[in-house]
């Protein structure tokens, strides 16, 4: 039997490989078929069959008119006709064995090779082609712009920082993308060797708005751990319906604006609101530094607990704490000073019930008895001094001084023993805390 060379692009068959294909067809992981001078399949190796299957025929039928037309067509020039047959492109050679009176055709998978040259140019997102030296060598229609706002044509050397970032991805072969801005567009590039070629394919997706989406969930994230604190939030996104829960040992803190009343008779409303933020700001800040949470703010009072959502054994201590340190840092804003705000500070421990309450303008709240008492601790304390309850005073270590202010009449509890908070006790340590407070 011949061995006819076919030619064409794809896989060039030599004599030596024709002569083996036509020994062991069976064996043969390319599509092997042959044709009779009638037209009739007579024998197809089992590579064949998703071509078969396409062309509707088996061994013993006749092949259709239209595909012998192909073949005769481009046997005279030893040219191949493309099947596509079950996602694949096969590029199959008919080769006329004229002393035998059939024709064997030679088939080769060539998908690869057609989305390549032929799909980039059809693909919707950009898909560019670089040399390993960084040159631009190809950019399908949907690349323009991400190319023009990049400076880039072809012919073009990407510039040193994108190139090396690319080249970095496909050596590494692990899948991750290239994030570049461009044309005020983001697109992820996701690089692919193409070793039969020698280039890189550059197949790009316009995330813009997806990062879009993610600053937005980033802000509601944020916006969110304003109201609530991060577990609680965390269970509010794991889909938890009520939240309630019982703390048997809290430290509450109230502190409110002495004479704000009067004070706010006398401001605009600009000045009112920005010297409010100038001090709830200082309170943020103390909040972060000790580790407790900030409960909310009504008018110009301010509630902090400690040792919740996240338990502690010294939130009695860090509580004080705060409150000590407050008067210092509000000293320091000039407005403040000007204007000599002071404050009343309460602070009681025990019990309480926290939850999320509202559906809309939700909030994280706490009642109980222990919130009770640590409001009247403020709202019957000293201007400029911090009170607290006999239960906050005898958990108080040596740290601290505390000085008796004797009995007050609290409503619905009656007369009660009070304390102040007098200071730290000087060469004793302060309670660790993280220092990096920016105020």
């Amino acid at each position: 039997m011949p061995s006819p060379e076919p030619h064409g692009v794809g896989a060039r068959l030599t004599t030596a490989q024709v002569s083996a294909i036509n020994r062991f067809p069976d064996d043969n992981p390319n599509p092997v078929m042959r044709i009779d001078a009638d037209g009739h399949l007579i024998y197809a190796n089992p590579a064949s069959a998703p071509i078969l299957s396409t062309l509707g025929v088996a061994v013993g039928d006749e092949v259709p008119a239209e595909t012998l037309a192909r073949f005769e067509a481009v046997a005279a020039e030893r040219g191949f006709v493309e099947i596509v047959a079950a996602s694949r492109t096969y590029a199959v050679w008919p080769v006329p064995i004229r002393d035998m009176d059939f024709t064997n055709l030679y088939g080769t998978d060539v998908t690869a090779e057609r989305a390549i040259v032929k799909f980039p140019d059809q693909n919707p997102n950009p898909v560019f082609r670089i040399h390993w030296d960084g040159r631009l060598a190809y950019a399908n229609p949907a690349s323009r712009p991400l190319i023009a706002g990049l400076g880039l044509a072809v012919g073009v050397v990407l510039p040193d920082e994108l190139r090396d970032r690319l080249l970095a991805r496909v050596r590494a072969t692990d899948g991750d993308m290239v994030e570049v801005e461009s044309a005020r567009r983001t697109y992820a590039l996701l690089p692919v060797d193409v070793p039969e070629f020698g280039f890189i394919n550059v197949y790009g997706t316009d995330i813009t708005a997806v990062k879009e989406r993610e600053r937005l969930a980033r802000e509601n994230e944020r916006l969110l751990l304003n109201i609530l604190p991060e577990p609680i939030a965390a269970r509010l996104r794991e889909g938890e319906p009520l939240i309630a829960d019982r703390f048997d040992d809290v430290t509450l803190l109230f502190a409110d604006i002495v004479g704000f009343t009067q004070l706010s008779a006398s401001m605009s409303a600009q000045e009112l609101v920005a010297v409010l933020n100038d001090v709830f700001t200082v309170f943020d800040n103390l909040v972060d530094r000790y580790g407790l949470e900030k409960v909310k703010t009504i008018g110009d009072a301010y509630m902090v607990v400690g040792g919740m959502p996240e338990r502690s054994d010294d939130h009695v201590a860090r509580v004080v704490s705060m409150a000590l340190d407050l008067a210092d840092c509000v000293a320091g804003i000039p407005a403040a000073a000007r204007l000599g705000i002071t404050f009343r500070i309460g602070i009681h421990c025990g019990p309480v019930v926290a939850g999320v309450i509202g559906t809309k303008k939700f909030i994280y709240d706490v009642w109980g008895d222990t919130v009770n008492l640590a409001s009247r601790m403020e709202s019957l304390g000293i201007p400029g001094r911090v009170q607290v309850t006999p239960a906050v005073a005898e958990r108080l270590d040596a740290t601290f001084e505390v000085e008796a202010r004797g009995l007050i009449d609290v409503k619905g509890k009656g007369p009660i023993p009070t304390y102040l908070i007098v200071g730290r006790v000087a060469e004793v340590r302060e309670i660790p805390v993280d220092t990096t407070m920016n105020i």
